[in-house]
């Protein structure tokens, strides 16, 4: 196998999460331009319209009704897959909610559920339901978004919830890589900086910490989409064969201050 080789996932079935987000769609992208038939999972049609528009590029990408947080339904899209004889053997768990500006003495239950439901319960509904037909197959690659925050206290803005969902999200993937690596299932981790995404530019207040974040950011900008979805070919990729449990940092040095 020639290195180029090791990066190419001809024939593979892969599952992208929030598929159809600025990242999910940058993921879907990456992952069909190697040769992926992907499936992108979101609660609407609408909501994944973006990565079925690579269709018309010739890409092999489908959808899946479903929230992540509904842990049957996770099951029973990971058993439709299966039953056809087409079980994923990648599975970027992408789908995530974000949650800042709010002081932790201020947070509600319902917030704080609401973030755990979603980032931790969501991901590791996912990853079990996907992952045990890895296991059945005896090989298998699932790249789960963590983010720097799972390591930093973001400044200026509070955001404890989110900061304690991805660093759950870190140990889960290491946790999963050191029970699941005998069953020839990798399990992996990236861990981005602000990424330029519509949803973080249409926060006002973000107008204001911006300046911040890149001045604390040694390259002094911000991240893209496109930048995030190749670190996870990679990790989806034989490229990566020897990696597992890893939490690779995509945050243009922000953790080196």
């Amino acid at each position: 196998m020639t290195y180029a080789q090791r990066f190419k996932l001809h024939g593979a079935r892969a599952v992208v999460t929030g598929g159809g987000g600025a990242i999910g769609q940058a993921c879907s992208q990456a992952l069909a331009e190697a040769g992926a038939r992907v499936i992108v999972i979101e609660r609407s049609e609408a909501d994944a319209s973006d990565a079925l528009a690579l269709r018309a590029q010739g890409h092999d990408i489908d959808w899946r009704p479903g929230d992540i947080a509904d842990s049957a339904r996770m099951e029973a899209i990971a058993a439709e897959l299966a039953a056809a004889g087409d079980p994923a053997t990648i599975l970027v768990n992408n789908a995530a909610i974000g949650h800042s500006g709010v002081a932790s003495e201020d947070v509600t239950d319902e917030e704080w559920l609401q973030v755990m439901n979603v980032n931790v319960n969501g991901l590791f509904w996912c990853s079990r339901a996907f992952g045990r037909h890895m296991i059945r197959a005896g090989r298998g690659a699932i790249v789960n978004l963590g983010s720097m925050s799972g390591t930093i206290c973001n400044r200026p803005q509070p955001q404890t919830p989110y900061n304690v969902s991805k660093a759950a999200v870190h140990h889960i993937t290491r946790s999963m890589a050191a029970e699941w690596a005998q069953h020839g299932v990798r399990v992996n981790a990236v861990a981005p900086s602000y990424i330029e995404t519509p949803m973080v530019l249409a926060v006002e207040a973000n107008r204001e910490r911006i300046p911040l974040w890149l001045a604390n950011t040694p390259m002094g900008r911000m991240g893209r989409p496109e930048e995030v979805a190749s670190a996870i070919l990679f990790l989806a990729s034989d490229a990566s064969s020897l990696m597992t449990g890893s939490i690779v940092d995509v945050d243009a040095g922000y953790t080196c201050w």
